[in-house]
């Protein structure tokens, strides 16, 4: 399909430099495209072994925390964890990934009453529990890591999406059509001059022929 346009040789050169421009945009956007998802490879690959480590994980700690439950009454193990003795800050900052912001998660201990994790004395509270709540304290920054991933997945996903529709729109649409007008407009000129020359042909050969 062509453009509409005046087959002139101004417009000629217009459509030329836009062409010119839509092929390097194209090869930019299809390297752009293509690094996009070499990251968004890699970090599948990371958010697979990690979500795997964390599911694997997690289900220990609950294992541990039930068979805490089968030895400690309902009431122990609530009042055990009902206090936690420090509270924990998550703060939100970004990375950039070929000009995709993705979150970056960082954490701190504040307000603990003491170095220990746990919020309870160890008299009346059973092994099974301390190694549960320890799980799940060296699981926090794995957990962060796992959003922080998923999230970049989701985040690169949807570029390459936008990115690869940009690359169809200029390989399929635009830059044929460009080409197409060129072409059609390269046409018309060649055919313009070649009626030009013929009257000029023709016109010398009556003004030869009158001075005969």
């Amino acid at each position: 399909m062509e453009i509409r346009v005046n087959p002139t040789r101004m417009e000629l050169n217009r459509l030329k430099r836009r062409l010119a421009m839509a092929q390097r945009g194209h090869k930019l956007l299809k390297d752009k495209r293509d690094e996009l998802m070499r990251q968004f490879l890699v970090l599948v690959r990371k958010n697979k072994e990690l979500r795997e480590e964390v599911e694997e994980r997690l289900a220990g700690s609950f294992r541990k925390f039930m068979l805490a439950r089968a030895v400690m009454s309902a009431e122990a193990v609530e009042e055990a964890i009902m206090y936690p003795k420090e509270r924990l800050e998550v703060k939100l900052g970004r990375q950039n990934i070929m000009s995709v912001h993705t979150p970056k998660l960082t954490w701190e201990r504040v307000s603990a009453e003491t170095d220990s994790i746990y919020p309870y004395g160890f008299a009346e509270t059973s092994a099974e529990l301390d190694d549960s709540i320890s799980t799940l304290a060296e699981l926090l920054p794995r957990l962060l890591e796992l959003a922080e991933v998923e999230k970049a997945v989701a985040l690169l996903a949807a570029e390459i999406e936008r990115t690869r529709r940009r690359v169809n729109a200029l390989e399929y649409v635009m830059i044929p059509q460009l080409a197409s007008t060129v072409r059609y407009i390269t046409m018309k000129l060649d055919e313009n001059e070649r009626s030009s020359l013929t009257r000029l042909m023709k016109v010398k050969d009556i003004v030869r022929a009158k001075g005969v």
